[in-house]
C-alpha cells in the first residue's frame, strides 16, 4: 500500500514519509519531498517553459520564416508534437513517482520496462546539467544588462547617430561576452562578468537546497507574476509608440506589428519553416528536457495531470506569442524600420536581444533606461525559472542512484556544473564551445529524448494504460483522437522532423567539429558527463533491487486503477484484453 503524502496548502507539504508495498514486501521510504499546491507545481512547470526562447527566439524565428505564415506550422507542432508528449511526460512522471522514482533514467527504466530504456534515460538528467552550463551564463548577461541600466553605463548616448550607438552597442556586448577571446577576466562595467555569474549561479543552488517545495515553487509563485507584470509594462510602452519619427512615417507600431503577424504564405513551402517551428516549439515547452517528468513525480497520485500539463502549455504560449510576438519585433522596427530589424533578425536570438534592443531603447529617451532596466530585469527572472529547473533533474538523480540525502546530492551538481561553467566562461572566443553544447545537446538530443519518450509511452508502457493514467484524477477529458496522435502521428511526425533536422544541420556541425578544438572539446565534455552519468545508473540499479523496487515496471504501480471512462487493459501486458 502506499499511504499518501499529502498534497495541499500547509508549510510544511513539502516532506512526508511514505510506505510501499511490492510483492507483499513493505519498506520505508526516504523521506519524499512534494510540491505544496497545485498552482505551485503549475507554476513551476510554466517557469521551466519560460525563458530566453519566449521573448527573444520566438519573434525572431517568426519573422525569419513568414510571420504571421509561421504560426501555421508552429501551432501545428503544438497540438501534434508539443502538447501530447507534455501530457506523456506528466503521466509518466507521476506514475513512477508512485513506485518511488523521479529521475529521468529511472522513469524511464519504468516506462520502458528494461535497462535499455533506463540508460537512454540519462539522456533525461544530461540534457539539463549541460544545457544549464551555458544558460546560467546567459541569465548572468541579463543581471549585468540590468546593472548597467540601473547605473547608466551601457555606453549608449541617446544622442549618438544610430550607426554609433549599434557600435555602441555591439562594443559593450563583445566586452562583456567575451566574445572577442578567451579568458576569465574580461566585462565592460568595471566588474568581471563572472562575477555576475557567479551571483546568478548562486542563486540558483540556494532555491535548489532549499528543495521543491520551500525552494523552487516559492521562488517561481512570485517570479512568475512579476514577469506578467514586467512583460506588461513594457508591452504598454511599445504599443504606445505611435509613430516616434513623423519623418519615416512607414516606422510606426500598426506597421511592426503587421510585419510580425502578416502571413506570407509562400513561406509555408519552404520545409526550413516547418523544421523551425517544430524547433522552437521543443524549445518552448520543456519536452524532451527530462524536467517535466521530474516535475510530475512529486505530484500526488490521484491529482490531475490532463488539465495541469494543459494549463502550463497555455502559460507558456500566453508569454511567447502575447508577450514576445508583441514586444520584441515591433518596437525594433518602430524605430530601426524593416532594414535595421531583418538585419537584427539575422544576427540571431543574442544579436536582436543584446545588442539591437539596447539602441531601441536609446531611442525612446528619457524613459528608455527604465523601460531597458525592467526588460532585462524580466529576461533574468525568466531564465533563472528557467535554469532552477535544469539542476533539480540531476540532483534528483544523484539522489537516488547514489543513496544521497538533497544537500550531498547539490554538492555533486555543483562540482559537475562548476567544471562545465568554467570551461564555457573561458573558452568564449566567436561562442563556439558554448554554442557547439548548445547544437548537440540543446537541439538535437532533445529531439532523440522525445522521440524515446513518445515511443516508451505508447508503445512499451502501452497508449491503453497511459491513456488511464493521464486521466486519473484528471478535471478535462482530453478528446480521444489525441490517443491515435500519441500513438502514431506524433512519431512519425517526430521522426520526420528528427531526419529532416539531420539532413539540414549535421553536415556543417560535424565540418566545424574537424575544424575547431573548441568544438572538439566541447564534445568531449559532454561525452564525459554522458559517461559519469552512465556509471551513476549503474550504481543505483543495484541498489534499487537491494531495496525491492519494480526498477523494471513489471508490476502497475500499487492501487493503480484504469480510469472510469478510459479502455479495459490487461495489467501484465498494458494492452487492450
Amino acid at each position: 500500500m502506499i499511504d499518501a503524502p499529502f498534497f495541499g496548502h500547509r508549510p510544511d507539504a513539502a516532506e512526508d514519509t511514505y510506505h510501499i508495498s511490492l510483492n507483499g514486501c513493505t519498506r520505508m521510504a526516504d523521506t519524499k519531498e512534494q510540491w505544496g499546491s497545485r498552482l505551485g507545481v503549475i507554476l513551476a512547470v510554466s517557469g521551466s517553459a519560460v525563458g530566453l526562447g519566449n521573448f527573444l527566439r520566438f519573434p525572431g524565428q517568426a519573422a525569419a520564416n513568414g510571420g504571421g505564415a509561421f504560426l501555421i506550422p508552429y501551432f501545428c507542432a503544438l497540438i501534434f508534437l508539443g502538447i501530447p508528449i507534455c501530457w506523456a511526460e506528466w503521466a509518466m512522471g507521476r506514475y513512477a513517482g508512485q513506485k518511488g522514482f523521479h529521475s529521468a533514467p529511472a522513469i524511464m527504466g519504468v516506462i520502458g520496462k528494461g535497462r535499455p530504456w533506463r540508460y537512454a534515460g540519462v539522456l533525461g538528467v544530461m540534457i539539463p546539467l549541460a544545457v544549464s552550463f551555458y544558460y546560467t551564463f546567459i541569465a548572468s548577461w541579463c543581471l549585468g544588462y540590468f546593472y548597467a541600466y540601473v547605473t547608466g553605463s551601457t555606453g549608449i548616448d541617446p544622442s549618438m547617430a544610430i550607426a554609433e550607438q549599434t557600435a555602441a552597442s555591439t562594443q559593450f556586448y563583445n566586452d562583456f561576452t567575451g566574445t572577442s577571446g578567451n579568458g576569465l577576466i574580461y566585462g565592460s562595467l568595471g566588474i568581471p562578468t563572472v562575477a555576475f555569474w557567479a551571483v546568478a549561479f548562486g542563486l540558483n543552488i540556494y532555491l535548489i537546497l532549499k528543495g521543491i517545495s520551500k525552494g523552487i515553487e516559492k521562488f517561481v509563485s512570485f517570479a512568475m507574476p512579476l514577469m506578467a507584470v514586467c512583460a506588461l509594462i513594457v508591452l504598454i510602452r511599445v504599443l504606445t509608440l505611435g509613430t516616434p519619427d513623423p519623418s519615416l512615417p512607414d516606422q510606426n507600431v500598426m506597421n511592426g506589428l503587421a510585419y510580425m503577424w502578416n502571413p506570407d504564405y509562400a513561406a509555408l513551402a519552404n520545409p526550413q519553416t516547418w523544421l523551425a517551428a517544430a524547433g522552437q516549439i521543443f524549445f518552448s515547452i520543456s519536452v524532451g528536457f527530462g524536467i517535466i517528468v521530474n516535475y510530475a513525480s512529486y505530484v500526488k497520485p490521484s491529482d490531475d495531470v490532463a488539465l495541469s500539463g494543459l494549463t502550463a502549455a497555455a502559460t507558456n504560449e500566453v508569454f511567447e506569442v502575447g508577450f514576445g510576438g508583441l514586444i520584441t519585433l515591433t518596437a525594433s522596427f518602430v524605430f530601426l524600420g524593416l532594414t535595421g530589424t531583418i538585419a537584427a533578425v539575422s544576427a540571431g536570438t543574442f544579436g536582436l536581444g543584446f545588442q539591437t534592443l539596447p539602441v531601441v531603447f536609446a531611442q525612446m529617451g528619457t524613459i528608455g533606461p527604465l523601460v531597458g532596466a525592467v526588460w532585462f530585469f524580466m529576461l533574468f527572472l525568466a531564465a533563472v525559472t528557467s535554469s532552477v529547473s535544469m539542476y533539480q533533474p540531476a540532483v534528483a538523480f544523484f539522489q537516488e542512484s547514489l543513496g544521497l540525502d538533497r544537500k550531498p546530492g547539490t554538492l555533486y551538481v555543483v562540482a559537475i556544473c562548476l567544471v562545465g561553467s568554467f570551461l564555457v566562461i573561458y573558452f568564449t572566443q566567436g561562442s563556439i564551445f558554448w554554442s557547439t553544447i548548445d547544437f548537440w545537446v540543446g537541439t538535437f538530443l532533445i529531439l532523440v529524448m522525445a522521440m524515446i519518450e513518445i515511443i516508451a509511452f505508447s508503445w512499451i508502457f502501452g497508449i491503453d494504460v497511459g491513456w488511464d493514467e493521464i486521466h486519473r484524477g484528471a478535471e478535462i477529458q482530453i478528446p480521444r483522437v489525441f490517443r491515435f496522435i500519441m500513438k502514431w502521428v506524433a512519431p512519425v511526425y517526430l521522426l520526420i522532423v528528427l531526419i529532416a533536422f539531420c539532413v539540414t544541420n549535421l553536415p556543417a556541425s560535424i565540418a566545424q567539429i574537424r575544424q575547431e578544438p573548441l568544438a572538439q572539446l566541447a564534445l568531449g565534455l559532454i561525452t564525459a558527463v554522458l559517461v559519469l552519468l552512465a556509471l551513476c545508473v549503474r550504481v543505483g540499479e543495484k541498489r534499487w533491487i537491494e531495496q525491492g523496487l519494480d526498477l523494471d515496471g513489471k508490476e502497475l504501480a500499487v492501487g493503480w486503477e484504469p480510469a472510469a471512462d478510459g479502455p479495459t487493459t490487461d495489467a501484465s501486458t498494458g494492452g487492450d484484453r
